[in-house]
């Protein structure tokens, strides 16, 4: 079980990765919440997903239903699971997922939570300190009963279709498959981690005129209609697919692209997984040692602020934490890209920065 969103099931990947390879004949089926099922294609070692909003898992908007919770216990019992991993983040409580599969019969409960609950979780590990990686959180968990981990890394595996597709999506915006370009996703799901668009279209559009590269802006379908105001800011150098594109090929964007901004959320993570250079605007809201990309190339933004880390949604003041200049944003992509993009470097489409200044 991981319910959360996309970039928390990403992040379990390495995990799952660590059982099939340990035991390639079991089962394994993963469960996740609609908010976070886009990234289940993504993840090749589950043999099935269930999708299931869990009440505990959210944020009011789930009316209150007793026969809904018993359809999720019944769901489960079918299943017939010899055990189940409930994989949470280092504030959430394994508890409710725990209590669920006990009425459902399943045997063997794996979690980790700083509470106490001895009858609800047969193998209950100790916890981490919070500063933890969420990757390395969870693969600690399937270490504390046995699996080997060969692979720390992200990774992710995409299927044709999705590249064909967003393909088609470039090519439909006039950039063609080997063209560079940059990725700008400008969004994030809380308003707290949210840098605002307008710096974030000037810092792609410096990084644009300087280094050739066209703008393709992201987001989900809801960000829509926010989306059209940034892409009329970069005039003739940005594309709008925002809300164009599955979790799938946002990933196939992602890979492609020579350098991604971003804020902190599941582009960042995707990028991380693909490789790709980034650049993310990492609000106070959350410790960076948690969340922060681990192998490929990046540069985290952010001004230190006594209130972080305060893992609030919306921020009760001015965002300082991400008051940041646009001029730095880019500067910061080329120094980046300098540093030896895959493709802008090697085409010379960024070739010539090293006497570029802001």
């Amino acid at each position: 079980m991981r319910l959360d969103n996309v970039g928390d099931v990403i992040m379990v990947g390495p995990a799952l990765r660590s059982i099939k390879e340990t035991l390639p004949c079991t089962r394994i089926t993963l469960m996740v919440n609609p908010t976070g099922a886009g990234a289940a294609p993504l993840l090749p070692w589950p043999d099935e997903v269930i999708v299931w909003r869990a009440l505990w898992q959210d944020l009011g908007s789930l009316a209150f239903d007793p026969g809904r919770e018993w359809a999720l216990v019944r769901t489960l019992g079918e299943g017939r699971f010899d055990g189940v991993i409930i994989f949470t983040s280092f504030s959430q409580s394994p508890f409710p997922a725990a209590l669920t599969c006990l009425l459902a019969g399943i045997p063997l409960r794996l979690g980790r939570s700083k509470e106490t609950a001895a009858a609800l979780l047969t193998n209950a590990v100790p916890p981490l300190p919070d500063c933890v990686h969420q990757v390395g959180r969870n693969l600690s968990l399937v270490e504390a009963v046995g699996f080997p981990v060969r692979d720390r890394d992200l990774s992710i595996k995409i299927d044709e279709r999705s590249r064909q597709r967003a393909e088609g999506l470039l090519a439909a915006a006039g950039i063609m498959r080997d063209e560079a370009y940059l990725l700008l996703n400008p969004f994030a799901s809380a308003q707290a981690r949210t840098y605002p668009a307008g710096p974030f279209s000037e810092a792609a559009l410096l990084l644009s005129e300087r280094t050739g590269l066209r703008v393709v802006v992201t987001g989900t379908q809801k960000e829509k209609g926010r989306s059209k105001g940034i892409v009329a800011r970069l005039g003739g150098r940005g594309v709008d697919l925002a809300g164009m594109t599955s979790v799938a090929e946002l990933a196939v964007l992602v890979e492609w692209a020579d350098l991604v901004l971003t804020n902190d959320t599941s582009t960042m993570h995707l990028a991380d997984a693909c490789g790709t250079p980034a650049v993310v605007l990492y609000s106070g809201t959350e410790l960076e040692s948690q969340w922060r990309p681990r192998r490929t190339p990046h540069r985290l933004l952010r001004r230190p602020t006594p209130c972080s880390p305060c893992y609030a949604f919306t921020c009760p003041g001015g965002l300082e934490c991400l008051d940041i200049p646009p001029e730095e944003v880019a500067y910061a992509g080329i120094d980046l890209l300098s540093g030896g993009s895959r493709r802008s470097l090697r085409r010379g489409g960024a070739g010539g920065l090293g006497g570029q200044t802001l």
